[in-house]
């Protein structure tokens, strides 16, 4: 009976468990169901001691003992469970970018330091030296050799049978040929690539790629792969096989999370590398006032040619970027490239020789983005056949490639894979770019080195030096005090070795002699061990160029740009992406929304998405408008923008143009009579309405419009660069206005909200004064905050002031009953600046409604929370000719006739006029003439920027 009334007590004191305690609650998130299963397991179940006792107050040692015994038990059983209640599997102990979808199916890929325990936790049994099985649950696991071949696992085995019996066949009968040769008394060890014959380059003509090996020919027969394809491939998402981008099949971003690690690898730890050998390159060669010439004709900046700063880039030991145009046809402006002319040596003095290095030939490299080759390309034909003496032109598209790579660890990354290749004997040829190079190894900032600083010299095969090691730099006073004396002096400027990247023999020769991988691992294992295989005569010399980039902004990261042989692109890379940094882990690589993340958190807008205004450009924006439009179409009617029922302001519906597109064809066509704004439109709209007389329906809304099938670039449509854009803005009437110029800006954000790609942008209302008021009193707020009020009471502090104001010497009656009323009463009035000065935000029905269509200005082309700045910010591009200063006075003009024409129906206008002028005078006409409104595609609220040259 005692056992029954114990078991009765001990049940009692059970608790349900948190899962049936509340099975009729609503659903919880993970995070509060994590807690509380741990809470549970932490939780240990006692009993009160006075359980023990009898009725007489004696204790029942029996009793007593049974329930010390419930509560052992309990204990034991709460720290089991509480191992086990946040435990994790083995896989999951692996890092991200370590895991893989069957990690969890196959014990083989975790590592060797887990795959015991990941053994106990699939089906996998584990014997223990006692000879107990141990398993913890039946997941499946995949054994290659058990596995039942399907029909297209026998048909890859047979084709695999057959490729190796074809690989024997070639193989012996390479044997054979060696074998003929060394009976002819030729060497076949001294037998070089450079005696193989050199396929001359067509000059003037377009290039094509190589003919890939057979088993990838029909992967590409409407694209190329660049060299590091199957690398990105496996570890990113690839452009569309049937729709590649500028002809190329290029990695768009990884398969991973990376958002925030490129941000932190770009700008604070690590680097950020992309394989950028789809940038096209351009070869000139003639006489350099042939060339001059032919670039005066693009449109080069004429201070870059005769300059005395451009000294230097004409000599071969800087690069020049700028923007190129069209010779012909309005002389619109094509894209910014990137010039660098092969080294000039010193010119004698002599008067014969002078007149003889006029004759002499130079070379020059264009690098341009692949979107607007064409179109440069078609142009520098154009150019160069009315030059005297000619100019002969290159297509090195599928020669040379390139790597860029930026970051604080950009440097150290390039430093373990680019090492000055030596000679015969193991001399190194020293060579000032050499010298510079070696003691760049602690640099954690391109942007240090000299504007467009150039180094060139030759680097041995980075395969012989894996795997990649950490580079043990030098941080004393002393060494970096030579750093800072390098970059001072900046010693290659006086270099007198010509790149060997300008002669393709050079290039061609180092492509062939890149011996194979088994090769390398043959020479590797005949290394001592822990050391590096010496060089031999016939490793390759990879000539290469390295170009050094500033960041716009103070203090910014710098890009390194290197140029090398297309065929010696891949082991460079690879060697790369596995250099261990030293502020540990490994470069990152990124894809084209990588370059584009790091350019919109530098402020630097994109080529060509960001330059609609361009051939290019314009052709980018196509593309993505067709994509936008059909992930609408694809919606269900419920679920998307009804572009047509939009409600931008009172009375008037519809979105401007096309809502999933930057709509430059709505934005320069002309206005029509019946959308002119009226001089008492924007307060008579709603006051109009007599009472007892029904309202008036609303405009009835514009048709959507219909989407553009046409590609044909608009020929009144043209961008204009940052540097006149600025000259036209500080003196509109030295140069002509066109009316469909665009130039491109930087957007920051006054107050909360992130714009999005194709979102309006709109100045400052020019035909309603009153709306123009309201904009510049909450720019004037915004800009101009009250002070900081606590957020909320705080009754300690509240409760110290009364009891300072109440009187020492009363009684404590008194205190209390003072104490009492003041709590009690009725605050007199809220806190400072929640009527007056404060921000309005967007919902309130005081917030300003956005302006009309006569006030858009341009659209956004890019739009994101910028990480760097910790506020969203955008790129853009807007009508230049209704940005201008002398446009702003012509309509500031016009809203002087509206307030004079509105006077007869009564003072409104007047005041607001007023108002408008008062409140321009306070912010200043510099922060008035850049303030802008940005709206969302598809929203009807306007949010206040700042915009700026970009």
């Amino acid at each position: 009976m005692a056992d029954a009334k114990q078991s009765s007590a001990v049940g009692k004191k059970r608790k349900l468990p948190s899962d049936v305690a509340n099975a009729s609650a609503p659903p919880r998130n993970a995070k509060r169901v994590r807690m509380n299963k741990m809470k549970d397991a932490r939780t240990i179940l006692t009993q009160a001691s006075d359980k023990a006792l009898n009725q007489n107050g004696d204790l029942d040692v029996s009793t007593f003992v049974k329930a010390r015994e419930f509560e052992i038990k309990a204990l034991e059983a709460s720290m089991g469970e509480s191992k086990n209640a946040l435990s994790s599997r083995a896989f999951q102990q692996v890092p991200n970018e370590l895991r893989r979808r069957t990690a969890s199916h196959n014990v083989k890929k975790v590592p060797k330091k887990l795959r015991s325990r990941a053994a106990r936790e699939v089906s996998q049994p584990l014997t223990s030296k006692a000879g107990v099985k141990m398993k913890e649950d039946n997941t499946p696991t995949v054994t290659p050799r058990r596995r039942k071949p399907t029909a297209h696992m026998r048909l890859r085995v047979e084709t695999a049978k057959k490729l190796e019996k074809l690989h024997a066949r070639q193989k012996k009968r390479r044997a054979e040929v060696k074998g003929k040769q060394a009976d002819g008394g030729k060497d076949a060890d001294k037998v070089t690539a450079s005696e193989a014959p050199v396929k001359r380059l067509k000059k003037n003509t377009l290039s094509k790629p190589d003919e890939p090996p057979s088993k990838f020919r029909k992967r590409q027969k409407h694209k190329s792969w660049l060299p590091t394809h199957i690398y990105h491939a496996k570890r990113a998402h690839m452009t569309e096989p049937k729709h590649p981008l500028w002809r190329f099949a290029i990695p768009l971003s990884p398969t991973e999370k990376t958002f925030r690690k490129t941000h932190r690898a770009g700008s604070l730890r690590g680097c950020v590398g992309w394989d950028t050998s789809y940038m096209s390159i351009i070869g000139l060669e003639g006489v350099e006032a042939s060339l001059l010439g032919l670039l005066r004709g693009l449109g080069v900046d004429e201070d870059a040619i005769s300059g005395n700063r451009m000294t230097k880039w004409l000599r071969g030991t800087r690069s020049w970027e700028g923007w190129v145009r069209e010779r012909e046809e309005g002389k619109k402006w094509i894209a910014r490239i990137s010039i660098f002319w092969c080294l000039q040596t010193e010119k004698s003095t002599n008067t014969e020789d002078t007149l003889t290095s006029k004759r002499v030939k130079r070379k020059c490299f264009l690098r341009v983005h692949p979107a607007a080759f064409l179109q440069l390309w078609t142009e520098v034909m154009k150019v160069a056949k009315i030059q005297r003496p000619p100019v002969m032109i290159e297509d090195l598209r599928f020669e040379i490639g390139s790597i860029e790579i930026t970051g604080p660890g950009s440097t150290e990354s390039l430093f373990g894979a680019l090492q000055p290749s030596t000679k015969v004997c193991g001399i190194a040829t020293e060579d000032v770019a050499t010298t510079v190079w070696s003691s760049l190894g602690s640099l954690t900032n391109p942007s240090c080195l000299p504007l467009n600083a150039i180094l060139a010299f030759d680097t041995s095969d980075p395969r012989l030096r894996s795997p990649p090691r950490k580079i043990q730099t030098s941080t004393s006073e002393s060494a970096n005090e030579e750093l800072l004396q390098t970059l001072a002096t900046w010693p290659p400027d006086t270099t007198k070795t010509s790149p060997s990247i300008f002669d393709r023999t050079a290039r061609l020769t180092a492509s062939r002699l890149l011996p194979s991988q088994k090769a390398i691992n043959r020479r590797k294992g005949d290394a001592m061990p822990g050391q590096f295989p010496r060089p031999v005569p016939n490793d390759p010399q990879i000539p290469i160029i390295l170009m050094a980039s500033r960041s716009p902004h103070t203090g910014g990261q710098g890009t390194w740009t290197l140029l090398l042989p297309w065929k010696c692109v891949l082991p460079v890379w690879y060697h790369i992406m596995h250099q261990p940094l030293s502020t540990g882990g490994n470069p990152h690589f990124g894809g084209l929304e990588e370059i584009r993340q790091m350019a919109f958190e530098q402020g630097i807008p994109w080529f060509p998405g960001d330059f609609p205004g361009t051939r290019a450009g314009w052709e980018w924006e196509l593309m993505e408008r067709a994509k936008r439009k059909a992930d609408w179409d694809k919606r269900p009617k419920g679920k998307r923008v009804a572009w047509e029922s939009l409600e931008l302001s009172k009375g008037k519906r519809g979105e401007l143009g096309m809502g999933w597109a930057c709509d430059w064809e709505y934005l320069f066509q002309p206005l029509e009579p019946t959308e002119a704004v009226r001089p008492s439109q924007a307060t008579t709209t709603d006051s109009t309405v007599k009472e007892g007389e029904p309202s008036k329906a609303p405009e009835a809304a514009p048709e959507t419009p219909k989407p553009m099938t046409d590609t044909v670039f608009p020929p009144s449509l043209h961008h204009i660069p940052r540097s006149e854009s600025s000259i036209r803005l500080t003196s509109p009437s030295s140069l002509p206005r066109d009316s469909q110029a665009l130039t491109t800006i930087h957007i920051i954000l006054l107050a909360r909200g992130c714009p999005t790609a194709c979102a309006r942008l709109y100045r400052l209302p020019t035909t309603a004064p009153e709306l123009r008021a309201q904009w510049l009193a909450l720019a004037y707020s915004i800009l101009h905050p009250p002070k900081r009020q606590p957020r909320g009471p705080n009754p300690d502090l509240d409760r110290r002031r009364i009891l300072a104001s109440l009187p020492r010497n009363g009684s404590h009656t008194l205190r209390t009953q003072q104490t009492a009323l003041s709590l009690l009463a009725p605050p007199d009035s809220g806190p400072v600046g929640a009527e007056k000065g404060a921000i309005i935000q967007p919902g309130s029905p005081h917030y300003p409604s956005v302006p009309d269509k006569e006030d858009l200005i341009g659209f956004v082309t890019t739009g994101n929370f910028d990480l760097g700045q910790g506020r969203a910010s955008a790129i853009g591009c807007v009508a230049l000719a209704k940005v201008v200063p002398q446009e702003q006075q012509h309509q500031s003009e016009g809203m002087k006739n509206v307030a004079t024409a509105g006077a007869a129906e009564g003072s409104t206008n007047e005041k607001a006029q007023k108002k408008v002028v008062e409140m321009e005078q306070k912010l200043g006409a510099k922060v008035v003439g850049r303030l802008c409104i940005v709206r969302d595609s598809g929203q009807s609220v306007g949010r206040l920027g700042r915009w700026e040259l970009a």
